[in-house]
């Protein structure tokens, strides 16, 4: 058709992709908010069954833990209250003398100085929080975790 202009095609814009730099594994500062993408903080491996990252605050500590079906994490306990949320996959948990199953969407609440053991039946992802943070996972003294993973 004469005279209809074929608009010119504009440049794709330039990628906005930002660095994102990791963040320390504790850089607690009393009062100081925080924004920190998952994806900054790096993932420690544990063992061949076992890679954690997390993110500590005053008080808190929310950790975010990766394990292959088959880990085991051993029998152990600490003076944190821990509450386990399941996001992906199933851990059976040995625990006050009973053998707990807790799936995707399911929540454990663990008292502390209560003993406990976990196996990851299916490749798990869950969230642990700890109260207060867990000092042997900041300072990398849990040796019990950085065995072979597999009893």
């Amino acid at each position: 058709m004469a005279g209809l202009r074929v608009p010119r095609r504009m440049p794709k814009p330039k990628s906005k992709t930002k660095t994102i730099e990791p963040v320390p594994i504790r850089t607690v500062a009393e009062g100081k908010l925080r924004h920190i993408p998952w994806r900054s903080v790096p993932i420690e491996d544990l063992n061949p069954l076992l890679q954690r990252h997390f993110v500590v605050g005053q008080e808190i500590m929310l950790a975010r833990v990766l394990l292959k079906k088959g880990c085991i994490v051993p029998k152990h306990s600490h003076a944190n209250e821990q509450i386990t949320y399941i996001l992906e996959g199933a851990l059976k948990f040995s625990i006050d003398g009973r053998e707990i199953v807790v799936n995707a969407g399911e929540v454990l609440t663990i008292p502390p100085h209560m003993p406990h053991q976990a196996e990851a039946l299916v490749d798990t992802v869950d969230l642990d929080v700890f109260c207060p943070p867990r000092e042997d996972w900041i300072n990398k003294t849990d040796e019990y975790l950085r065995g072979g993973g597999k009893s």
